[in-house]
């Protein structure tokens, strides 16, 4: 019965990554080229995904979510900025790369392999804690690594960033709806205003594609990557299927959880590298191929890391 219920929740996602990874391979959809699917997912299906899971979560909902939030926003802050000055420190990469790195690392791929884990697992309950996780990814590391990008940018074009262009990079970093839909929801569903069933209904039609297109995606974009194994890629995969979710374990003891909300916490943690470093990559036009391996290694290792955790977290 275990055994059913992990293959009903890993199969899937696999599937439908292997699948996005045989187009891209095989040249059925333009692997080299992905702005256009990319767009998709990170200016539409994901942010309305995000606005409508979590600005359709009641008051008392979205406060008991509270800690939830807290434990895996410095969870991941922590893996972040661990991976970031040892980036800067021992590999002596650039900025932007040590935080396209530690962004791959310290946000897994909650939208792409964490919701549809979430929904198998817990049901249809499961969609907001991952919203809740996403919208902590979103508010806390994700712009600091567009601001850190979009200063190398700046750099790369021979400019000096002056304060205005600093607080300008900022200004771009928090109003991309990827990162603003979820604070936007956050604060919608604070207000205790509830959202509006055709608004619902509406946002959820292009958000229900998020995670399946975000996981094509992910495939299609890995099948352009020449993967790579070295000791940082061993490092990463480890930090992210091993460290992160053990450091998750040790957060909670500071942040006390319910024990439901901790296992939850603990799975969200154990989900593989996130696709957005490599997003990101493609849209300042940075190498995404150590990104890419990171993830691919990080994604292969899950099936038996998930597997684990699942087993560990709900027996039953």
């Amino acid at each position: 019965m275990m055994s059913n219920a992990i293959l009903m929740a890993l199969v899937p996602v696999f599937f439908v990554l292997l699948l996005g990874y045989a187009a891209g391979k095989f040249h059925v959809v333009d692997n080299l080229h992905v702005d256009a699917l990319n767009a998709l997912v990170m200016d539409f299906a994901l942010p309305a995904s995000l606005f409508a899971a979590t600005a359709s979560a009641s008051r008392r909902e979205m406060i008991e979510q509270v800690p939830l939030f807290l434990v895996l926003g410095v969870t991941m802050l922590l893996l972040y900025l661990a991976w970031y000055f040892a980036a800067r420190s021992l590999s002596k990469v650039s900025r932007s790369e040590a935080s396209l790195q530690a962004l791959t690392i310290g946000f897994p791929n909650l939208a792409g392999v964490g919701l549809p884990i979430m929904t198998s697992v817990v049901g249809p309950t499961g969609t907001v804690p991952v919203a809740v996780a996403l919208a902590a990814g979103s508010i806390l590391i994700s712009p600091l690594t567009l601001i850190i990008a979009e200063m190398g940018a700046a750099k790369a074009r021979g400019e000096e960033m002056a304060a205005r262009q600093i607080l300008t990079s900022i200004r771009r970093a928090i109003t991309k709806p990827v990162v603003l839909a979820p604070a936007l929801g956050i604060v919608f569903s604070l207000s205790d205003v509830s959202l509006d069933a055709l608004a619902h209904a509406s946002l959820a039609l292009i958000g229900s594609s998020a995670a399946g297109v975000a996981l094509f995606l992910t495939g299609a974009i890995l099948s352009a990557q020449s993967f790579r194994l070295d000791w940082t890629i061993t490092a990463a995969t480890v930090s992210s299927d091993i460290v992160r979710p053990l450091l998750a374990v040790a957060v909670i003891r500071a942040i006390p959880l319910a024990p439901d909300a901790a296992k939850t916490a603990i799975l969200l943690a154990a989900v593989p590298s996130g696709f957005f470093g490599i997003l990101f990559a493609v849209n300042y036009r940075l190498d995404s191929a150590r990104a890419g391996s990171m993830v691919i290694a990080s994604t292969g290792v899950s099936v038996v890391t998930l597997a684990i955790a699942i087993a560990m977290l709900f027996p039953n």
